[in-house]
């Protein structure tokens, strides 16, 4: 059979440009090696699939083109991702800081995505192994199918245990297009044994603020001390924007100068720790208050001592060694090169008919639904010139 489009990815992005084509009258076709669609989204959101986020913006996405995002984000909004969800009767609700979740299950998005995929006509092949990619007389051949337009959508190498690979960037290379050396991202970092002490007190997690490098933006969130170093949603955030060699600061408690002079005041003679503790877990507390090392009762200790410690907690500086990788990496950051892609359309350039959507071209999200936002985002920009090619 003669296809309008082929999409290489049955994960949120190729789905979300799979039906918006598909209904707008293109006959399309969906492969994908996996034995199931939407791996990634399945295991979203602790398997409630943070779907969206409210507060959606250009700002909040990484790329060398920093406005490439804004076409297709401005064209499709999460408020039209919410009313498809709402269409079909999805449960939800707002977690924190615009976070949207399914009050069910990710199987339902997966299972709306498909829906929508029936209603357009979509063909989806499962299990099907891409093998070479053909390119002549204006059409595309894969997997013994021909089409004039094919759409890269099937990620990046984060989550390898999930199927994940870097084929995009093989498939972009064979027609020319330039790669932004891929990266884990939102991702835990490692720390080494200067840190051995922080290590140690695994599984203690405390409200930060956390900030990779000098320029990097301040992300007020929990944080997490793990036996390989630090995790949880600030330093996820923090990771997509730093680079080996870079210090990750963490403020522990903007108004530590004045806590810890309330806390000379009130209890003269405790020790540091026991101010520390009143606001920061005792595990913790007692690891920083070794590594201050304040040698009198609070009630000797002068302004510029506490001063010296206040400085510890608002600026409290790690040297990660690296990250934890792919393997737990949430996103990849990197990918195709924007500069040789349309930001209305997701096409190539120098290819006519070929497209590049979701986390397989160089737009990375923050964590908390902005990445999935920018799957539908950008496969409903591929999805709607695919059908307009087609007039």
């Amino acid at each position: 059979m003669e296809y309008d489009a082929i999409i290489l990815g049955a994960g949120g992005a190729g789905l979300q440009a799979a039906f918006t084509a598909g209904k707008a009258g293109a006959r399309v076709l969906v492969l994908d090696h996996a034995e199931k669609a939407g791996k990634k989204i399945l295991i979203s959101g602790g398997g409630r699939c943070n779907f969206t986020n409210t507060g959606t913006e250009p700002g909040c996405y990484i790329s060398q083109n920093p406005h490439f995002a804004k076409s297709a984000l401005s064209r499709y909004t999460p408020w039209d991702f919410l009313a498809l969800v709402e269409k079909h009767g999805i449960a939800w609700h707002e977690k924190t800081l615009g976070q949207l979740f399914c009050d069910g299950s990710a199987r339902q998005i997966v299972a709306m995505l498909l829906d929508e995929c029936a209603r357009g006509g979509v063909e989806i092949r499962l299990g099907t192994e891409l093998g070479e990619i053909g390119h002549a007389d204006g059409r595309f051949r894969v997997a013994g199918h021909s089409a004039p337009q094919l759409v890269i959508a099937t990620g990046g190498p984060s989550i390898p245990k999930m199927g994940a690979t870097g084929i995009a960037y093989d498939i972009a290379r064979q027609f020319g297009m330039k790669i932004v050396p891929p990266r884990p991202a939102l991702v835990p970092l490692t720390l080494g044994e200067d840190a051995a002490a922080f290590r140690a007190i695994s599984g203690v997690a405390c409200p930060v603020s956390a900030q990779a490098g000098a320029s990097g933006p301040a992300f007020s969130e929990a944080a997490l001390f793990t036996h390989k170093g630090l995790s949880g949603p600030a330093i996820l955030q923090a990771s997509s924007y730093w680079s080996p060699g870079d210090a990750v600061t963490l403020s522990l408690a903007a108004d530590a100068g004045d806590r810890l002079r309330d806390a000379r005041r009130r209890m003269p003679r405790s020790h540091l720790r026991a101010a520390l503790a009143e606001f920061l877990p005792n595990r913790l507390a007692e690891v920083l208050a070794q590594r201050i090392a304040l040698p009198r009762e609070l009630g000797n200790t002068p302004d510029a001592e506490l001063d010296r410690a206040a400085g510890m907690l608002t600026a409290l500086t790690f040297h990660p060694t690296g990250t934890e990788g792919y393997a737990k990496a949430e996103v990849t950051a990197g990918g195709i090169e924007t500069d040789g892609l349309s930001s209305r359309t997701m096409e190539a350039r120098a290819v006519p008919g070929l497209y590049a959507i979701g986390e397989a071209v160089d737009v990375t999200g923050w964590l908390g639904g902005y990445n999935f936002q920018w799957a539908w985002a950008s496969g409903a920009a591929a999805g709607t010139a695919i059908a307009a090619r087609m007039g």
